[in-house]
C-alpha cells in the first residue's frame, strides 16, 4: 500500500529545538582486518544539514554510527555542544534516530509509538500525549493516532518513526537510509517533508544516503565519502560545479568521460580547449570529464551521429557517437525544441568550463 506524503493543513506546533554544533576530530574506526573510518574530520554548524553521500562501503553509515554512539570509535573524539561525548553512552547523548527499516511497534498505536520515548523519560501523560500530538500534527498524520502499523503505507509510517525521534526534542537528527524502502514518488514528497521540518525545528541533522539527487535536494552541505574519507565536502553547487577528483566528479551527477590532451594546465576536448580544475595531473593524454550540458551541438567540433534522443520535460539527452578511433559515446543535454533524430550527423563542441582530468 502507498500513498502520496500529505502535507499538514494546520502550522504546526512543535517548538523549535535550536541547532547545536556536532565535530567528528581525526575519527578512525577499525574492524578486524578493515580499516572503515580513515581519520574523519567533519563539522556541523548548528542547525545545518549535512549529507553523507558515497556508494556501499565507503564508510557513511559507520560514521554517523560512530556518532550515535553505536560504535565505539578507535580513535579521535566526537563532540556534540563542544563537550567530548566520545565514550558517552547512546542514551545520553540526546539524539533523534530515523533508520531504513521503521521499527514500529506493532502491537502499540500510532499515538503510543510516537509516546514511546517519552514514556521512558518518565514524562507525565498530559505532557506526553501532547508533545505526541504535536509531533504527528508536524508529520502531517495528527489523525492517525489510534492506528496500528500495519493499517498504514510505507510513507506513513515512516513519517511515524520520524515523529517519535523528533517527539524528544533531541539535540541531534541522525537520518541513515530513511528513504530508501519508499517508493519513488513517495520518496520525493517525503524527501521534501523532512527539509521542511528539519529547517522549521532548525535541529542540526546528518543524514546518510548513496542516492546522489537525493543529497543534492536536501543538504545545506554534502560531504562524499570514499574508502574511509572524505573526498570532498560543500553545498551541493559546489560538488557539482567544481568536483575536486575524479571521484567526486565521476560520483556526483551524469558525467562524460572523454578523451584529451592535457598541456600547462589546459586540456583539449572535442575540438575546444579549456581549463583544469585539478592541477596535479601531469601533461600527456588524459580523461576530461565532462557534464552533459557542457556539451554543444553545433556547427564546429568532432563529428558524430545520433544514437538516440530522449524527451525529459525540460530539456533533451541526447546520446552520440564519436567518429573517432574507440567510437565513444557521448549524452548531451540540450533545449527541448532542438530535435535530433538516430543516424542524423552532428559536431560537438564544449562550452567554456573547467573540467577534472585524470592520466590516461
Amino acid at each position: 500500500m502507498t500513498a502520496t506524503p500529505a502535507t499538514p493543513t494546520t502550522p504546526p506546533s512543535l517548538d523549535p529545538v535550536g541547532g547545536t554544533r556536532v565535530e567528528l576530530r581525526g575519527v578512525v574506526k577499525e574492524f578486524p582486518g578493515l580499516r572503515a573510518l580513515d581519520g574523519v574530520d567533519l563539522v556541523l554548524d548548528p542547525g545545518e544539514l549535512v549529507v553523507l553521500l558515497g556508494p556501499s562501503g565507503c564508510g557513511k553509515t559507520t560514521a554517523l554510527r560512530c556518532l550515535a554512539g553505536l560504535e565505539e570509535v578507535t580513535a579521535g573524539s566526537i563532540h556534540i555542544a563542544d563537550e567530548d561525548v566520545s565514550g558517552v553512552p547512546t542514551n545520553r547523548r540526546d539524539l533523534g534516530m530515523v533508520f531504513q527499516q521503521y521499527s514500529l511497534f506493532p502491537h502499540l498505536t500510532v499515538m503510543e509509538n510516537v509516546e514511546f520515548g517519552l514514556r521512558m523519560r518518565k514524562v507525565p501523560a498530559e505532557d506526553r500525549r501532547r508533545r505526541s500530538q504535536e509531533s504527528l500534527d508536524l508529520v502531517g498524520l495528527g489523525e492517525h493516532g489510534k492506528r496500528y502499523a500495519h493499517q498504514l503505507s510505507g510513507g506513513q509510517q515512516q513519517r511515524v518513526a520520524l515523529a517519535r525521534a523528533l517527539v524528544t526534542r533531541p539535540r541531534v537528527l541522525l537520518l541513515d537510509e530513511p528513504l530508501s524502502a519508499l517508493d519513488a514518488k513517495v520518496r520525493a514528497g517525503l524527501r521534501d517533508e523532512i527539509r521542511r521540518i528539519q529547517t522549521e525545528l532548525g535541529i542540526t541533522t546528518l543524514f546518510v544516503t548513496h542516492d546522489q539527487e537525493e543529497a543534492l535536494a536536501v543538504a545545506d552541505r554534502v560531504a562524499v565519502m570514499n574508502e574511509g574519507r572524505i573526498e570532498q565536502i560543500g553545498t551541493p553547487e559546489e560538488l557539482y560545479s567544481t568536483p575536486v577528483s575524479p571521484f567526486v566528479a565521476g560520483f556526483v551527477g551524469l558525467t562524460n568521460r572523454l578523451p584529451g590532451t592535457l598541456s600547462r594546465g589546459m586540456v583539449s576536448v572535442l575540438g575546444a580547449t579549456v581549463s583544469v580544475l585539478n592541477h596535479n595531473v601531469p601533461d600527456g593524454e588524459v580523461t576530461a570529464f565532462v557534464r552533459p550540458e557542457d556539451v554543444i551541438l553545433g556547427p564546429e567540433g568532432e563529428s558524430a551521429s545520433v544514437l538516440t534522443s530522449s524527451f525529459l520535460g525540460s530539456l533533451r539527452r541526447t546520446h552520440v557517437q564519436l567518429d573517432l578511433p574507440d567510437h565513444p559515446i557521448v549524452v548531451v543535454q540540450h533545449e527541448v525544441s532542438d530535435v535530433r533524430r538516430p543516424g542524423e550527423k552532428v559536431r560537438l563542441t564544449l562550452r567554456d568550463h573547467a573540467v577534472v582530468v585524470e592520466k590516461r
